[in-house]
């Protein structure tokens, strides 16, 4: 289980976090949805260890997170930021081999480059391989990148010590076909290889759809947790959202919710 206990951050006199607690279990995606400034990324950056905290804890499968050294940290859990910079050519299928870096024992394998191969097939991108990664597009870049992060939990599985892979707004620059099939891909690790997922969303719809548990956040607190029938109800989307909303079964999932808001 990956873990935030109580957990505040502070910085230049706000507070950003405010005494939040969330876990998520291997083999489920816990989806994490609110409005701008809510604090999601924060949390993010919380459970990824990249945050100073004013007060709390992080754990790692029983571990606190800052008895791990960083080499250990990144071969159990993978990081999908919003915004990857890479500022020099290097070829597509390099930037995806990137994510085998913790695992090298000096120059790559040919299962490290399998896997990178794989991996880029997986997210519908193994014909740029050979592309130089600056000149490729906003979504095919966060197709890349999240080849990345799959190729660095590739081996996940271990019951002993789970993997996890944290994904912060992985759909925002994908057109609505890719968005489906990233979250996809992230419900098969976790299904099939026991990851724990987090994924910043701001599409409703697609935490409805793919989430087994949504925490929504509100001024840098965790305003409800829980299955989307919990925390996707009317009156949660209304007055976090200010919106007006219907919560109606999905159509062709009616396993699911849909969420219809307007002003």
């Amino acid at each position: 289980m990956l873990a935030a206990g109580q957990v505040s951050v502070r910085a230049g006199g706000a507070t950003l976090l405010d005494e939040v607690s969330l876990a998520v279990r291997p083999g489920e995606i816990l989806g994490v949805v609110g409005p701008n400034g809510a604090g999601k990324s924060t949390l993010l950056k919380v459970l990824c260890g990249d945050v100073a905290m004013a007060a709390g804890e992080v754990r790692m499968n029983g571990r606190p997170l800052h008895n791990w050294s960083l080499c250990e940290r990144a071969k159990v859990r993978a990081v999908l930021p919003q915004e990857t910079a890479l500022g020099f050519p290097l070829p597509v299928f390099e930037v995806a081999l990137m994510g085998r870096s913790p695992h090298l024992r000096g120059v790559e394998s040919e299962r490290d480059r399998a896997i990178a191969r794989e991996a880029l097939r997986l997210v519908e991108a193994e014909h740029l391989a050979d592309r130089d990664y600056t000149s490729l597009s906003g979504g095919e870049r966060q197709r890349v990148q999240l080849a990345r992060v799959l190729a660095q939990i590739w081996e996940a599985g271990d019951a002993r010590q789970p993997c996890y892979l944290l994904l912060d707004e992985p759909t925002a620059a994908l057109d609505l076909a890719h968005q489906h099939a990233a979250l996809t891909i992230a419900a098969r690790f976790a299904r099939e290889r026991r990851v724990g997922v987090v994924a910043i969303l701001h599409d409703l719809n697609l935490a409805a759809l793919y989430a087994d548990r949504i925490a929504v956040m509100k001024r840098g607190r965790v305003w409800i947790e829980g299955p989307p029938e919990t925390a996707l109800a009317v009156e949660v989307v209304e007055a976090v959202f200010a919106v007006r909303a219907s919560v109606v079964r999905h159509p062709r999932r009616p396993d699911r919710l849909l969420v219809v808001a307007d002003r």
